[in-house]
């Protein structure tokens, strides 16, 4: 894991992880992704996590990986819909800022204000004046958000053309991924050139001492995941809390009390 502007290594594409390595090194930073929720929640640190990244890229599924043995109460994931008309009229930014990190939170924006530098530049949802407008802003935006105490971490997923053909196929043939695949992930599939001048201008804009841009490769999903969330875990500064010597308290005794069956309607069980 780097930032943008560190230039990438030439070396062969590394073999594919298997599921059975990838779910072993999971379970070690499952446990890292809990001590560090313990020292959120002891300490009161606010986090906020920005994920971007090509279509098809990976972030449902890293920020799955980083959410699912974590509390929802501590880590909380932010996919904002379509804005409405009232949010149109109002300052772009408006409706981010309340669902920014308060005391003991981890926020984490699935696609965050910078929509407005990719997909609504690039679509022609905003105008040109807008987009550089944004561009000249977010920064000040990003540096108050920071000094005011919260660390602030932007990760940029990448995947290559010809994976993201491969992943699109997947989604036409697969009836459990249909749902993925938008109208706007066409139009956008064929605007990959346009992308990257967006990705480009918006990591030369943006990509400030106070809220660096990170990029993480994700041809392979596995690999990608667990490099995201080991680099997350080296940019918070938590300290594991000692282990509790919990014991099962004993139930009470049988006092002549009889289980009553279970009530309502059991479900039918054909496995």
């Amino acid at each position: 894991m780097a930032k943008h502007k560190q230039p990438s290594e030439e070396r062969p594409a590394p073999v594919r992880m298997t599921e059975k390595e990838y779910q072993r090194k999971l379970r070690v930073l499952h446990g890292e992704l809990v001590a560090m929720q313990q020292w959120v929640k002891a300490t009161g640190a606010k986090i906020c996590i920005v994920f971007e990244g090509r279509d098809t890229a990976g972030k449902g599924g890293t920020i799955k990986a980083l959410t699912e043995r974590v509390s929802s109460r501590v880590f909380r994931v932010v996919a904002l819909p379509a804005p409405t008309d009232r949010e149109r009229s109002q300052m772009y930014l408006q409706r981010y800022v309340p669902h920014l990190p308060g005391a003991g939170d981890v926020v984490i924006f699935d696609r965050s204000w910078y929509n407005r530098a990719g997909v609504e530049r690039v679509l022609g949802f905003c105008t040109e004046e807008q987009a550089q407008q944004f561009l000249a802003l977010v920064p000040g935006v990003e540096r108050a958000i920071v000094d005011s105490g919260v660390i602030l971490v932007k990760y940029w997923l990448e995947v290559s053309p010809e994976e993201q053909t491969r992943r699109l196929k997947n989604r036409i043939n697969d009836p459990r991924k249909t749902w993925k695949l938008s109208d706007l992930d066409l139009e956008s599939y064929s605007k990959w050139r346009d992308y990257s001048r967006a990705r480009d201008e918006m990591f030369k804009a943006t990509d400030t001492d106070w809220a660096p841009w990170f990029i993480a490769g994700t041809d392979d999903k596995r690999r990608g995941r667990l490099n995201v969330l080991t680099h997350l875990l080296s940019m918070v500064p938590y300290e594991p809390t000692p282990h509790r010597d919990v014991k099962l308290p004993r139930r009470s005794v049988k006092d002549g009390h009889a289980e009553p069956p279970v009530g309502g309607r059991l479900i039918p069980t054909p496995f």
